[in-house]
């Protein structure tokens, strides 16, 4: 699924383009809504619902489990490289590094 001409409810910033890893990490840091650091499945799922994807509840329970490299069920900072490749691969979305 491509990802063009779409905002976030929740922040300014388009979707529709090249987004950076820290990009990616600050709009994501917006889902956490208990801010303990690290994204539930929960807060992935309503990341996703924001987007517009489809199936958000399995494609949430697959990004957990692709990115969870401890088996915590969250994603923290030392794992958003995994959950950086898996939106990559699932969501359509386009993360660069600089």
């Amino acid at each position: 699924m491509a990802i063009r001409s779409m905002t976030v409810a929740t922040t300014t910033r388009s979707l529709d383009g090249d987004m950076t890893v820290d990009e990616f990490k600050e709009w994501l840091r917006r889902f956490d809504v208990d801010r303990d650091g690290r994204i539930s499945r929960d807060e992935l799922r309503r990341a996703m619902r924001a987007i517009r994807a489809r199936f958000t509840g399995w494609r949430s329970r697959q990004g957990i489990s692709y990115a969870d490299a401890d088996g915590d069920g969250y994603i923290d900072d030392g794992e958003v490289d995994g959950l950086i490749e898996y939106a990559q691969k699932n969501l359509g979305l386009r993360i660069v590094a600089y």
